[in-house]
């Protein structure tokens, strides 16, 4: 099995503890050093002061509360990430990120996984969402 996070530091930012459980493993089984969790809205600008992550898994309602902000800034900071939602449906909730995959929930751990490899330049592009024109 290829190593596709090999030596990456990936956050992930998920409120539903097993699946923010599961991720994490995914993440170091496919060679990530550290995965780090942030589960809670109030986590993010902890995380934004000392942002030193290669890449992101973001949900994008974290507790009632839209992500799509912090998004906007890790974009600004050239952090690459991904959407893993629930909230997939809605093509137009992601128009201000072309080109960001959105994986929807239920997902499979290797479609996750292929979706961070392709934003941090190790697999292939992912299919994104395009809002309804």
């Amino acid at each position: 099995m290829a190593l596709l996070l090999a030596g990456f530091r990936i956050l992930i930012v998920e409120d539903e503890y097993l699946i923010a459980m599961d991720v994490e493993q995914l993440c170091r089984d496919h060679g990530a050093e550290d995965a780090v969790l942030v589960r809670d809205p109030d986590g993010l600008e902890v995380v934004l002061a000392d942002p030193r992550f290669d890449a992101a898994v973001i949900d994008a309602i974290l507790n009632g509360r839209s992500t799509l902000d912090f998004a906007r800034q890790l974009r600004e900071r050239n952090v690459p990430f991904v959407f893993a939602t629930g909230y997939d449906d809605n093509a137009e909730r992601f128009a201000d990120f072309p080109g960001v995959p959105v994986v929807g929930k239920p997902y499979s751990g290797e479609e996750l996984i292929e979706a961070i490899a392709s934003v941090v330049g190790r697999g292939a592009p992912q299919v994104t969402l395009e809002p309804n024109t």
